[in-house]
């Protein structure tokens, strides 16, 4: 196996600048002991919001009453991927109960074209694997973005959520916050899309899609080409209906 990769996470920097999303507390640090000062070790206390404060990986726990933990949900090890560059429409055609005008969006149309212009099958390709999206332009400033209702990032449609679903990827990776409207009224109606769950459900049924995972607030450099790759999705052990994570594209040799 090649020992080249691409880590493709946002290194959280808890005394500097970090992505926030939702309004929520910033990521910080306490120190509990000091080698300058006197300490026989550096130890500190994190606290943070996984879901708002870098790169994470959540599971469909995030909107059940059930408690349902990423580390159960995550069973795959290195998985077929595939990562294509997409530029969100403004005022697309397609629909979104909570759209906004002026609003972009990640639509079904461009999402197709971008996958087409690799020549892959996708219900080939990405069955049971990874999809990767990149939006642009591809600002290194996403690392550390503040997202609010003053900065409504990109979202996708429904259309294409369930293009996505109906090509049965297993492993959903944005640079965005949310694969939803930042505020969306609480529909989170992509996430459900994606989950296989009613509108308005807090139920994971039978036919829910348990074992996928949304990656949100990734980067991807503009250096890593658009195409296929193998993806190694690395998250922390926690009990959670989220962890923070560090996915890694590697070679697809």
């Amino acid at each position: 196996m090649s020992s080249k990769f691409f880590d493709i996470s946002i290194p959280l920097d808890f005394r500097g600048r970090q992505p926030n999303a939702f309004g929520a507390e910033v990521a910080a640090a306490a120190t509990l002991g000091d080698t300058r000062e006197g300490s026989s070790v550096n130890f500190e206390r994190y606290s943070f919001s996984p879901h708002c404060s870098g790169t994470h990986t959540e599971c469909i726990g995030h909107i059940t009453r059930e408690r349902i933990s990423v580390r159960s949900c995550l069973d795959d090890v290195i998985v077929p991927a595939v990562l294509v560059s997409i530029e969100a429409e403004r005022d697309s055609a397609e629909t979104y109960a909570a759209k906004v005008p002026g609003d972009l969006q990640i639509t079904s149309g461009k999402l197709i074209a971008a996958i087409d212009a690799l020549g892959i099958d996708p219900c080939a390709i990405l069955a049971d694997g990874a999809l990767v999206i990149r939006t642009l332009p591809n600002d290194p400033g996403k690392m550390a973005a503040v997202y609010d209702n003053e900065n409504v990032p990109p979202y996708f449609t429904d259309d294409a959520m369930e293009t996505i679903v109906r090509f049965g990827v297993k492993h959903l990776l944005v640079d965005l916050p949310s694969i939803d409207r930042i505020d969306d009224g609480g529909r989170l109606s992509n996430h459900r899309k994606f989950w296989n769950m009613e509108l308005g459900s807090v139920e994971a049924g039978v036919d829910a899609r348990r074992n996928t995972t949304i990656t949100e607030l990734i980067y991807v450099p503009g250096e890593v080409a658009d195409g296929r790759y193998r993806l190694n999705l690395q998250i922390a052990p926690f009990e959670a209906d989220a962890a923070p994570s560090r996915p890694l594209l590697l070679p697809n040799e």
